[in-house]
């Protein structure tokens, strides 16, 4: 059962995107979509009390939901734009989603867990958000719906796959954290031409990993 949304909640979030501003955060769209989520529905009851909190907790199937500055970090690098197709690789709770979709984006997402899938799904669509979901492996992308304008990377891995990079549209954008499997750089690579990049660092994050080729 989704949990409402009281005048409680609403003040707890004001707080956090105040808290967020402090930590430089500064996208006005990135902080009126963290002002307007409701980030307690998309965690287990156990954890409501916690849900504004600038923290990552646990979810379903061994995951996590990120932490509310890591989502308002990785959503300002890439600077999304009303109506623009954004892949998002890793539904997960579906929060970053929702973001994505406060902020007028076309998101298409991926999730590899069918748990997380289903349970995500549900609560997106009765908060009346309407992605595109995919069940399947987040390395392959979903090239039937390229080219997009960004893409947005909620797991960590040792590169960036080739075949997300392939996806993206000329002036586009990739934001994924890049590293080992205890720490990653939070890495925006710009796509200049058909064969040509620019890459760029921003900071050290700690993700669950982007595992190749299995579904759950």
């Amino acid at each position: 059962m989704v949990q409402e949304d009281t005048f409680r909640h609403k003040g707890l979030r004001r707080k956090l995107v105040d808290e967020l501003q402090l930590k430089g955060i500064s996208d006005k769209k990135v902080l009126a979509a963290i002002n307007k989520v409701p980030r307690h529905v998309f965690m287990d009851s156990g954890f409501i009390n916690f849900a504004y909190k600038d923290q990552a907790f646990p979810i379903a199937a061994g995951q996590t939901i990120s932490q509310p500055y890591t989502v308002a970090f990785q959503t300002q690098l890439l600077e999304i734009n009303p109506l623009e197709r954004v892949l998002e690789v890793g539904t997960g709770s579906g929060y970053q989603c929702a973001v994505l979709l406060e902020m007028g984006a076309q998101v298409f997402t991926i999730e590899r867990h069918r748990e997380l899938f289903v349970k995500s799904q549900s609560i997106l669509l009765h908060l009346g958000y309407k992605p595109h979901f995919f069940f399947g492996d987040g390395y392959e992308g979903a090239p039937s719906y390229a080219p997009f304008d960004k893409i947005i990377v909620t797991a960590g891995g040792d590169h960036v796959p080739e075949k997300l990079l392939s996806q993206l549209k000329l002036g586009g954008k990739l934001a994924m954290p890049v590293g080992s499997s205890d720490s990653q750089r939070m890495t925006l690579v710009e796509k200049l031409s058909e064969n040509e990049y620019q890459t760029t660092e921003h900071g050290l994050f700690i993700f669950v990993p982007l595992l190749k080729g299995k579904t759950y």
